[in-house]
């Protein structure tokens, strides 16, 4: 396995549209330090709500739907989803339902956060290795992620979404979450090889870059489109990079928002 790349403790990495080669170099933005620590209620957002009751009764409904990953639950029961949506639609942040977050995009179902994380951990004992997530939109995933892995990529191809991660992102200081801008559909190859990949969109496939970052014994869950012959209809599907080859898994029918190429 490669050697990591080495980052500063407080950088913002960007990637500029025109890095579009295998390479892509990190560009210095306004600094951002994340770093796992109890959370403060420091932003009017918040509107000072505790919602700690709220976040274990969804764990409990979570672990009731199926998921049993200690660990996932845990960190479901952590990060202060409130913090991630309007303020208008504060009241439904601990309901099992998707959110808009603009720009066309929404924030995921927790049960399909959730799911997704346990998938990706696959009974690890302990946290995961490097994980690349595509897609940042508000940051709530990534935040999800960061509690489960040694060390997060986190990539947004539409910047009013980057910087609005950046922004709910702003009263954590979490070490190991790195967000980026640029084209998901490219990976971020300087920090592969990755133990996970996860993805917030879907395409008719996983892209090729995706595959090619993912570390031997690693794992990728995405949503991919079943054709049009099936309405382009979304299922949920693993796949499993083993020495022999790549294992393929499809699951069930899911909805994300499509994956798109390029930035905006």
């Amino acid at each position: 396995m490669k050697e990591r790349p080495t980052f500063p403790a407080r950088l913002d990495f960007s990637i500029s549209p025109s890095q579009t080669g295998r390479n892509p170099q990190p560009v210095a933005r306004n600094a951002l330090s994340l770093a796992a620590k109890p959370l403060v209620r420091v932003s009017p957002h918040s509107l000072a709500m505790d919602s700690s009751a709220l976040r274990r009764n969804m764990a409990q409904k979570l672990a009731a739907q199926g998921v049993s990953d200690r660990q996932v639950l845990s960190a479901m029961g952590t990060i202060e989803r409130h913090r991630f949506v309007d303020s208008a639609l504060i009241n439904q942040a601990y309901e099992d339902t998707s959110l808009p977050i603009g720009l066309n995009q929404t924030i995921s179902k927790p049960g399909v956060v959730a799911r997704m994380a346990e998938l990706l951990r696959n009974g690890a004992p302990g946290r995961l290795g490097r994980v690349l997530e595509i897609g940042t939109g508000c940051g709530y995933q990534a935040a999800v992620l960061s509690l489960l892995a040694n060390e997060v990529y986190s990539i947004e191809r539409l910047r009013g979404l980057h910087d609005r991660a950046r922004e709910n992102l702003r009263h954590l200081t979490i070490g190991n979450l790195h967000l980026l801008f640029g084209d998901g559909m490219l990976g971020f190859e300087k920090g592969a090889p990755y133990a996970g990949i996860i993805a917030a969109a879907g395409g008719e496939s996983v892209p090729q870059a995706w595959i090619d970052q993912l570390a031997v014994g690693g794992r990728l869950v995405a949503p991919v489109s079943r054709g049009a012959s099936n309405g382009g209809k979304q299922a949920l599907v693993v796949i499993d990079k083993t020495p022999q080859g790549l294992r393929q898994t499809v699951l069930e029918a899911v909805h994300f928002v499509p994956l798109k190429s390029g930035v905006a």
